[in-house]
C-alpha cells in the first residue's frame, strides 16, 4: 500500500499530499468509489456541497472502520450559500450530510467577486475554526487580489487554495503568491479532466518511465509541492494514481513538461465567475 507524505499547513495541521476527488461522481455511486480509495490506501477525501454526494462520502467513511482520526476530510460552501449566518448554517448541513462531528478543511468553493461576500463569509469560516468544527480553512479558485484582500480584512490566512492547476496551465505567479504567504497549493483537474492524456510530449516522458501518462501528470505535481486531488471510479485507475511516490522525473522531463503551458483552463475563470 502506498505511503502517501503530508503537507504541513500554516496551522499546525498536517494535509496528505495525494488525496481522492469525488466531483461528478453520484451519491448511488459515491460509496463504492471511496470505499475502493480507502481500501487502495488514500486517507484525504475531497466532497462538496454542490457536489451532490456528501452523504455518500460519510457512508463511505463510516463503513471502512477506519478510526475518524486516521481520515482528511475537505467539503466545500457553494456560491448561494456565501455570507456570515448563511455560512454557518451550510456548514451544519455539511456536517450532518457527512455525519461527522468535524471535516479537516472547509473551504469557500468560489470567490464570486459580483456577489461580494466572501469576506463576511470568511469570518463566518473563522469561527467554524476556533469552534474546532473545522480543523483547517481554506478557500478555492482564489486569484491574488480575493487573497490579498482577505489577508487585509481578516485575521486568519487561509491554510489552503485549491485552484485549478496543470501542465498547460501552472499558475506560477498564484503559486509564487501562496508560498510568499504559507498558503498550500492544491490542485483541482490535476489532469486537466484527460485532455493532457493523449499528448505525445507527455507520452514519451511516460514511455521513459515504464508509467501512465496519467501517473506522469501526478508525479509533476507531487514533485512541485501541489497537493493533488485526483478523480477516478475505476478502481484500477484509483490503484494507479495512488502509485506514484516511487519514480521520480528528472529535471529535463519536468522542463519538457513546463513547454505544455498554453494558458487553457478546462474551467471557468474565478474573476467572472458568478453562479
Amino acid at each position: 500500500m502506498a505511503q502517501v507524505p503530508g503537507i504541513r499547513l500554516n496551522d499546525g495541521h498536517t494535509i496528505p499530499q495525494l488525496g481522492f476527488g469525488v466531483w461528478q461522481v453520484p451519491d448511488d455511486e459515491v460509496v463504492t468509489a471511496v470505499g475502493t480509495a480507502l481500501a487502495a490506501g488514500y486517507r484525504s477525501i475531497d466532497t462538496a456541497a454542490i457536489y451532490g454526494n456528501e452523504r455518500g462520502a460519510g457512508i463511505a467513511i463510516a463503513e471502512s472502520g477506519l478510526p475518524r482520526e486516521q481520515l482528511y476530510v475537505t467539503t466545500k460552501l457553494w456560491n448561494h450559500d456565501q455570507g456570515h449566518d448563511s455560512a454557518l448554517r451550510a456548514f451544519d448541513a455539511s456536517l450532518e450530510r457527512l455525519g461527522l462531528e468535524y471535516v479537516d478543511l472547509y473551504l469557500i468553493h468560489w470567490p464570486v467577486p459580483a456577489r461580494d461576500a466572501y469576506v463576511d463569509t470568511w469570518r463566518a469560516f473563522e469561527k467554524i475554526r476556533a469552534d474546532g468544527r473545522a480543523r483547517s480553512i481554506g478557500v478555492s479558485n482564489f486569484h491574488v487580489p480575493h487573497l490579498r484582500r482577505l489577508l487585509a480584512e481578516t485575521d486568519v490566512v487561509p491554510a489552503v487554495n485549491q485552484i485549478e492547476l496543470h501542465p498547460n496551465l501552472p499558475q506560477a505567479e498564484l503559486r509564487a503568491f501562496h508560498t510568499e504567504h504559507g498558503i498550500a497549493t492544491e490542485a483541482w483537474s490535476p489532469l486537466a479532466q484527460g485532455e493532457l492524456l493523449g499528448d505525445a510530449t507527455l507520452a514519451a516522458v511516460a514511455e521513459k518511465h515504464g508509467r501512465s501518462p496519467a501517473q506522469v501528470l501526478l508525479r509533476w505535481h507531487v514533485q512541485l509541492g501541489n497537493v493533488v486531488i485526483p478523480k477516478s471510479v475505476t478502481p484500477a485507475r484509483i490503484q494507479a494514481n495512488i502509485d506514484v511516490f516511487d519514480f521520480e522525473l528528472s529535471a529535463e522531463d519536468v522542463a519538457v513538461l513546463a513547454a505544455l503551458e498554453n494558458g487553457k483552463r478546462v474551467g471557468p475563470d474565478p474573476d467572472i465567475f458568478n453562479p
